[in-house]
């Protein structure tokens, strides 16, 4: 798996705002986990949930600061967020565990 290359199709698919094509970077049984929303989302119907309120619903837009794969299974991803939201821009991250080629676990927070 080339995570550079998944990382770069993930962003580009949520700026696009393809649902169905989001969750297909995830397994089934995927968490998010986001303590700036105060919140786990669990399986492709809580992060299609996290996706359709967080991005689509403000609008947001992702840009990659800075990426650094651990290992064949973990990367760290920096963002800088633009939406419709009160801060209209802001830094966050994003802590990949990946299996069988899609993301298992998500870890994500603001800066």
């Amino acid at each position: 798996m080339d995570i550079k290359q998944f990382i770069k199709d993930w962003i580009l698919v949520g700026n696009s705002y393809d649902t169905e094509k989001y969750l297909a970077f995830y397994t089934e049984d995927a968490v998010l986990d986001d303590p700036s929303v105060g919140r786990k989302f669990s399986g492709k119907n809580g992060i299609k949930e996290y996706f359709e309120s967080y991005f689509i619903g403000y609008k947001t837009q992702t840009r990659k600061v800075d990426l650094v794969v651990k290992n064949t299974d973990q990367a760290h991803l920096e963002v800088e967020f633009r939406g419709d939201f009160p801060e209209g821009k802001i830094g966050g991250t994003f802590d990949f565990t990946f299996k069988e080629g899609k993301i298992a676990l998500l870890s994500a927070d603001l800066l």
